[in-house]
């Protein structure tokens, strides 16, 4: 079957700016080859993972506070199963994936019937007990963390192509995932649940399906940056990393899968640009939250469409003025 050519090029324009994004990374080091902002770039593609993959939790009507906690299991196992049982990266980053998801879907069953606040704070007590447990095991070296991990790879330029394939790979797959059958129904679940229940959906499967998927990137995520990074440390998947993989969703805007990836990379690069502030430097990460919260409440992705709202406004207003009045160039 033919596609009509309007979809064909609807599909193009909604493929684009992923195009020139991926574009824009793969020249990057040539402009940009620096080890410091390699190490930031390599970040960026981390957080990009991490923020999309809990979009698509969000997908189901639910925010998961438990989400840097996971990319923290996914770490610590693959970190665990490298150093303690010499199994090589290619293994060790989807087996972290892989228990990420099973850890996510068996403690997300008693979860997935709770609502709005209620399914917060569960998912909050829940990344609490992660972190808790993380640095109580003696497997997982408690509160010092796990260092001398290793890497994979020879050389940071050759990292930096590993992430950007990967984080390539892994939207591209929950992309597939928002726009499939099931996204569309995680999409009526989250706008009326009772609703979709009355259809015959089964609310609960379909949000684990969501929880599933999302706690599995979020693990490949970890696992990767772990075999890159060398070294773990529970206090760096807290509550407060949690909260920052909300921020890059909510200021790209939550509502199109463009956001949160736009979001991971304006807060991070901001803070690294704005290091010749010195001590001013978290202010202007401030600024720019409270700026886009201010004039794009839908999120960096609504650019286009305030712009055009405006521009209406604009011509209409232009229009009422240029209308003449009752006794003006008439009888």
């Amino acid at each position: 079957m033919n596609m009509h050519p309007s979809r064909y090029y609807k599909k193009i324009y909604n493929a684009l700016p992923f195009v020139i994004l991926v574009a824009v990374w793969a020249v990057m080091p040539v402009f940009v080859s620096t080890l410091f902002w390699t190490n930031v770039f390599i970040l960026v593609f981390v957080r990009i993972i991490g923020a999309v993959s809990l979009r698509t939790i969000m997908l189901s009507g639910s925010t998961s506070f438990a989400h840097g906690a996971f990319v923290g299991i996914g770490a610590y196992t693959a970190a665990i199963l490298a150093n303690n049982l010499g199994l090589p990266a290619y293994l060790t980053i989807p087996l972290g994936g892989l228990f990420t998801l099973i850890v996510g879907v068996i403690t997300g069953i008693p979860f997935v019937r709770l609502r709005s606040v209620y399914y917060i704070m569960a998912s909050m007590f829940l990344g609490i007990t992660v972190v808790y447990i993380i640095s109580a095991l003696k497997i997982t070296e408690g509160l010092y963390g796990i260092s001398y991990i290793p890497g994979f790879l020879k050389g940071i330029q050759k990292y930096y192509y590993f992430f950007l394939a990967l984080t390539v790979v892994c939207c591209a797959i929950m992309y597939r995932f928002e726009f499939s059958r099931i996204g569309v129904t995680l999409r009526a679940v989250a706008q009326s649940n009772d609703a979709a229940a009355a259809m015959g959906v089964n609310c609960a499967s379909f949000k684990l399906m969501a929880i599933g998927l999302g706690s599995f990137f979020a693990g490949i995520s970890g696992a990767a940056y772990a075999h890159y990074n060398a070294s773990l440390s529970p206090a760096s998947f807290t509550l407060n990393q949690t909260l920052v993989y909300i921020m890059y969703v909510m200021v790209g805007g939550r509502n199109k899968f463009l956001g949160p990836i736009l979001g991971a990379i304006i807060l991070v690069v901001t803070p690294q640009l704005s290091r010749a502030m010195g001590q001013w430097s978290p202010f202007a990460t401030v600024a720019v939250m409270i700026i886009i919260a201010y004039l794009l409440p839908g999120g960096l992705v609504s650019i286009p469409e305030t712009i055009k709202n405006a521009i209406s406004k604009r011509r209409d207003k232009l229009e009422v003025t240029a209308v003449p009045t009752i006794g003006e160039g008439g009888e």
